[in-house]
């Protein structure tokens, strides 16, 4: 990990001297952007390596609070800890009326290495593999999400396209609906000229097969942990320029029940020392070869995926997406050009072949959903294991059984008893990963929703 230095501070500051305030961001281990703003007179003391911050605080849970489950013993008083701004990520906040800057801090220890309460450790250690075997991954992020509109309810809304010259709203399934990029074209800029400012390199934008539901690609990258800077700040993105336009956006895995919920795909490929594709055939041909090192990496995924899934899918919400039929992965199926698959083989040249892991919900924290995919590559490459056949291109998959982690307390057990993982990810980020998670279901499941008294009040 690089820090930025008091240099960099400053020639940034000599093209934006308007700015008077930093916010830092500092991501949890839910993938959350938790952020606290320092004044002028502070940025050297953070360019310097002397700033300090509660070494919890990435261990809070989703709302803000500490879990029964959180191991405090592990924190030994919750000592302060020095945060260091990461390099290359300083940037303008464009959808703040007052001058505001950025920059991603990361936790570390005096020697400047990253602490283990850093959400980017475990990804960290699993690319030191990589490079230990002479291999080098590369990946790129697909991150869908609903925008939100004004509700008469409680509920929240789907933001729909007005039907031109009614007072109707357009229903139903529009994908790549020109009108959606008429209706939202503002939004779309902003979010295009914030992640320009940001360094977020986006490719592609459409619209979605449900109502109000997007999805925006960003471009491949080699640096990994870069990669997943970049999912994270792509989604406080989208929700700082949402809210900048009157309206709201969510990566809620599923947050409404009759249409389908959002997900995070991951595209990976893997490079050794020569830059050759390990995944490549010699000759193209169509269909492609699945050759025995593409196999390999999708065996090993396929075998850590009920482990990973609470990488995956953190939250009890996370588990309504996790359904056959609802255009999100239900087993540890895999195959070439096939959308409905958990590992697919996209269309591609020999050079860019790659798996897509499309089992993500967008509401998972970028940089654990990538140390989980990539130690699965990992794993399948070293134990050289063979993922059966292929699932064919015509097949029908909606009807299939779910045979995922449908239950979030499932998948927190499966994922504290990997030995597996516990090697990949660190014994002791799976042991506090897991006890977080184990809190955040406790909490839920002692709420009384007002389905209880729909269902059972008069009833019972």
């Amino acid at each position: 990990m690089e820090y930025a230095d008091q240099a960099e501070l400053d020639r940034f500051l000599q093209l934006n001297p308007e700015i008077e305030v930093l916010e830092l961001v500092m991501p949890d281990f839910s993938g959350i952007p938790r952020c606290k703003r320092i004044q002028r007179s502070e940025f050297k003391r953070l360019f310097s390596g002397t700033f300090l911050s509660p070494q919890a605080a990435p261990l809070l849970g989703v709302r803000g609070n500490f879990y029964e489950t959180t191991p405090y013993p592990e924190l030994g008083g919750d000592p302060d800890q020095i945060i260091r701004p990461i390099a290359g990520t300083l940037a303008l906040v464009p959808w703040y009326e007052s001058p505001v800057a950025q920059v991603m801090v990361a936790f570390t220890n005096e020697a400047g290495e990253l602490d283990w309460v850093d959400t980017r450790l475990p990804l960290v250690s699993v690319l030191d593999r990589f490079r230990d075997s002479g291999l080098y991954p590369t990946v790129a992020t697909e991150l869908e999400f609903y925008l939100l509109g004004q509700s008469d309810g409680e509920r929240p809304a789907p933001l729909k396209g007005n039907i031109p010259g009614t007072q109707w709203v357009q229903e139903g399934i529009q994908y790549c609906m020109p009108d959606d990029l008429f209706d939202c074209d503002a939004f779309l800029n902003d979010v295009r000229i914030a992640s320009e400012l940001q360094g977020v390199p986006l490719t592609a934008i459409h619209s979605e097969f449900s109502p109000g539901q997007w999805e925006i690609n960003t471009q491949h990258q080699t640096d990994v942990v870069l990669a997943a800077h970049h999912a994270l700040l792509l989604r406080r993105i989208v929700k700082g320029v949402a809210r900048k336009h009157g309206f709201g956006a969510t990566f809620m895995a599923k947050p409404f029940a009759v249409i389908p919920g959002s997900g995070m795909h991951i595209h990976a490929s893997v490079y050794d020392v020569a830059g050759d594709n390990i995944f490549a055939a010699p000759d193209a041909t169509d269909p492609p070869q699945l050759m025995p090192r593409l196999r390999h990496a999708v065996a090993g995924l396929g075998a850590l995926l009920d482990d990973s899934m609470l990488c995956f899918a953190p939250n009890p919400n996370s588990y309504r997406r996790v359904q056959a039929g609802a255009l999100a992965p239900s087993g540890k199926n895999w195959g070439y050009d096939h959308r409905d698959v958990a590992l697919r083989i996209p269309r591609s040249s020999e050079q860019s072949r790659r798996i897509e892991h499309r089992v993500a919900g967008a509401d998972a924290n970028p940089y654990l959903v990538l140390a989980a995919v990539l130690a699965g590559v990992h794993y399948g490459l070293t134990q050289k294991g063979d993922p059966g056949p292929p699932v064919p291109r015509e097949a029908d998959l909606s009807e299939d059984q779910t045979t995922l982690p449908i239950r979030l307390d499932d998948a927190i057990r499966l994922f504290s008893g990997s030995e597996v993982l516990q090697q990949y990810l660190g014994e002791k980020f799976v042991r506090v990963y897991g006890a977080i998670r184990r809190g955040e279901s406790n909490d839920y499941h002692s709420q009384i929703p007002d389905l209880d008294y729909q269902w059972y009040l008069r009833a019972l």
